[in-house]
């Protein structure tokens, strides 16, 4: 009888190297993600103390950690923020503007920990230093990411769904400005010399309306709007009159590289640059191309203005900027001229206005209908519609 060799018994270990690997690997992912959970706390509030340093203070009723194995989400309900002014004058004052939230969601990825995404729970109301509440803000949903932490931003994005802003007064909200999507994306770009960096910043508005301003602008129009900044320094909160003349200090511009607004059969595009004067005042040209022009002169309110007599309070109730005085000069010239001819520019108010500003500019085409080309200049804070002045604006310091 023949002797045949016994099988080699299999080594078992290799069977139990890999879970034994995986269960090593999760145990550590584990303690790692415990731990930096454990510093959420030490990096939130060494992030508060460098914010409040710049003005800005965060606050939170309640702070939660979550988002295991892979992320980590911190949660703060009953979130607040305090924009302060920094200044010499009004360190004291301090004249904080509060905004409240009703919860933050912040969200981390563990590999990726400089990008951070959020999700915002309204309403958010505002209201300054030791007064009541003035305005309230709502949406559907909101939401934002930054990227480039914990140095500065590099990139920012804001997207609000269905925003509703409202002025409140007393126990009611009157509607101040709608629409049906609203996104903010910014962006630091390189600047003409190193430490001298500028922001691209791009606005879009779509089904957007505002109250109270003009009729004008409380029928929904689309929008899109990027310009580049230069001149700022710092993104420390400060009141609107120290920031223009710090800009204008700093040679800072606004270069609007892309502007275009859409209202029912009108539609303008603009691109061009703004600047300060050293007393304040707006300068600076912008290239407007406007299809559809003759559908916006009623809208504007120019024959009412003409109709109803010039008084200044008609003419600030249905045309903004435009002066009384030099609307009766205007019609007691053409009836001096031609007897008669004021009150046919009366009845002939929008027609004349039309055929006026068209006789301005130059041919051209917008999207494939026929438009007009009409330059629009900020002149020492006149603004200028080809020759014609149609408004002043106030100094903005």
């Amino acid at each position: 009888m023949t002797n045949l060799p016994l099988p080699r018994r299999r080594r078992l270990w290799p069977l139990f190297l890999m879970p034994t690997l995986l269960l090593i690997a999760a145990i550590g992912w584990s303690l790692f993600w415990f731990v930096s959970a454990s510093q959420v706390d030490r990096i939130v509030d060494a992030w508060r103390a460098r914010e409040a340093a710049a003005g800005r203070v965060y606050d939170c009723g309640d702070r939660s950690v979550a988002g295991f194995p892979f992320r980590l989400e911190v949660r703060c309900t009953d979130a607040s923020v305090a924009l302060t002014s920094q200044t010499a004058e009004q360190v004291a004052s301090r004249t904080p503007l509060t905004a409240k939230l009703a919860e933050i969601l912040v969200v981390s990825q563990i590999y990726d920990p400089r990008l951070l995404i959020a999700e915002f729970k309204g309403p958010a109301s505002f209201a300054d230093r030791g007064q009541p509440t003035s305005m309230v803000l709502n949406w559907a949903t909101a939401r934002s990411s930054v990227a480039g932490l914990p140095g500065p931003p590099q990139r920012v994005a804001l997207v609000f769904d269905a925003p509703a802003l409202d002025r409140v007064d007393g126990a009611t909200q009157v509607p101040l400005a709608r629409a049906r999507q609203a996104e903010m994306h910014a962006r630091q770009v390189e600047g003409p010399a190193p430490g001298q960096p500028r922001i691209e910043t791009d606005f879009r508005f779509e089904g957007a309306s505002i109250q109270d301003v003009h009729p004008l602008l409380a029928e929904l129009f689309d929008a899109h709007l990027r310009v580049v900044l230069s001149g700022l320094k710092d993104f420390r909160p400060k009141p609107w009159p120290e920031r223009f003349r710090e800009l204008q200090a700093a040679g800072g511009r606004i270069e609007i590289r892309e502007a275009r607004i859409q209202q029912g059969e009108m539609i303008a595009t603009a691109i061009g640059a703004l600047g300060l004067t050293p007393t304040g005042n707006v300068d600076g040209e912008l290239q407007m191309v406007v299809a559809g022009l003759d559908k916006v002169i009623p809208k504007l309110g120019i024959d009412k203005v003409l109709e109803e007599g010039v008084s200044q309070s008609t003419i600030d109730r249905l045309a903004p900027g435009v002066r009384a005085n030099d609307v009766n000069n205007m019609l007691g010239a053409l009836d001096r001229a031609i007897p008669g001819l004021g009150r046919v520019v009366r009845q002939n108010a929008n027609v004349g206005v039309a055929a006026g500003i068209n006789a301005l500019g130059q041919e051209a085409t917008l999207e494939g209908r026929p438009a007009r080309a009409v330059p629009l200049r900020f002149v020492d804070g006149a603004v200028m519609l080809g020759p014609i002045k149609v408004a002043q604006m106030k100094p903005l310091f």
